[in-house]
């Protein structure tokens, strides 16, 4: 079975990009992010985050941090009626401090590998499928995965270089005219 999902980038996107955000303390969620995936889960769609975190490559924070937060987060989300069906995170960046992390991977947006990852584990239909991201790294994985609808969320609606976008929009709740 096939089915769509909506896919966010998660710093920018489901929370504020402060920077290495790795504990809940610094973690604050994106106005319009919980209406916005409400109505995608009513019509339908999986919701699966898709994130890059070098932080852990770079020892700003540990895998271990990153998958309590996310476990918080996935709570949170859960509070508003929504489940989030994945966590697809990549915690290597060529330039980390950590060996273990330090290494180029092709799960690192702008490659394809989290989104083709969370499509053969979920069974996603991914040219049905939505991703939502703030960077054009992501709509650059999107495309190269194969997603239907690619959409920069950009500050007043103009983003920077987005070409891969097919939807560019201000905040995460412009979003739902488009989700049907």
């Amino acid at each position: 079975m096939t089915c769509r999902a909506l896919l966010l980038d998660r710093d920018g996107v489901v929370n504020i990009d402060h920077g290495y955000v790795g504990h809940r303390d610094r973690f604050e969620f994106v106005d319009g992010i919980f209406p916005l995936a409400r109505h995608a889960v009513d019509r339908g769609f999986r919701i699966v985050v898709i994130t890059n975190q070098s932080g852990i490559a770079r020892g700003r924070y540990t895998e271990a941090d990153f998958l309590a937060l996310s476990g918080w987060m996935r709570d949170v989300f859960q509070s508003h009626g929504v489940d989030l069906a994945g966590v697809f995170h990549c915690p290597y960046h060529r330039d980390g401090m950590v060996e273990r992390y330090a290494r180029d991977s092709f799960w690192r947006k702008p490659n394809p590998g989290m989104i083709l990852e969370a499509a053969r584990h979920f069974g996603l239909a991914l040219p049905v499928s939505v991703f939502l991201g703030d960077q054009p790294t992501d709509m650059e994985a999107a495309l190269a995965a194969g997603v239907g609808r690619r959409v920069l969320l950009a500050e007043g609606g103009q983003g920077p270089d987005g070409r891969a976008a097919t939807l560019t929009i201000a905040r995460p709740v412009d979003l739902i005219p488009h989700l049907s």
